[in-house]
């Protein structure tokens, strides 16, 4: 399936581009932004990050959805990433998230993973997503309730150095009571 793009109010949703991959290398080597987003729990290399963006952008391949790179509408910068992901091993369909820094503080993840949410309902018939979220991290938690989310039980993934998360649970039905999927409408 292609990549499509989807429009918010405040960004655009696209397929990541080779102009991304200096940008995304840069902020995932970044101890503070990268800590709740890699299995590592720290900052990547350039090989590392390398290889999370392929993976990312490979994920259409594999699996006919992933992450969507985000642009900011009014200004073209591409602020971060967003999307489903369900890699084997997964337990289940995953809509995850991730704002460079200076983006942060916008309402720009609940913004965007509203919209890959109402995509994957309309495009893959998704009526729930689970967010893998670090206990620690309360800005994901807030982005998790915006959706409609309820937390879940505790999770160590598969990862060489587990850490557990909690399974964070959207349905189709809770996402639709919540201003964020109003927002979309507007």
């Amino acid at each position: 399936m292609p990549v499509p793009t989807l429009d918010t109010p405040r960004l655009i949703l696209r397929p990541f581009r080779a102009e991304d991959v200096e940008t995304f290398c840069a902020q995932m080597a970044d101890d503070a932004f990268a800590t709740f987003i890699t299995r590592e729990g720290r900052g990547l290399s350039y090989a590392e990050s390398w290889q999370r963006f392929c993976n990312m952008a490979g994920h259409w391949v594999a699996r006919g959805y992933g992450n969507f790179a985000v642009e900011e509408r009014g200004s073209g910068q591409f602020v971060g990433h967003v999307g489903p992901m369900e890699p084997p091993g997964w337990p289940a369909f995953e809509i995850g998230w991730g704002i460079f820094p200076a983006f942060q503080g916008k309402g720009y993840a609940t913004e965007a993973a509203a919209a890959a949410f109402a995509w994957a309902h309309h495009a893959l018939g998704k009526t729930e997503t689970l967010h893998m979220i670090d206990p620690s991290n309360a800005a994901s938690e807030k982005v998790a309730r915006a959706l409609g989310a309820e937390p879940g039980e505790m999770w160590t993934p598969f990862w060489p150095d587990p850490k557990p998360v909690r399974k964070w649970r959207t349905t189709w039905e809770a996402f639709r009571a919540t201003p964020a999927f109003a927002r979309l409408k507007g």
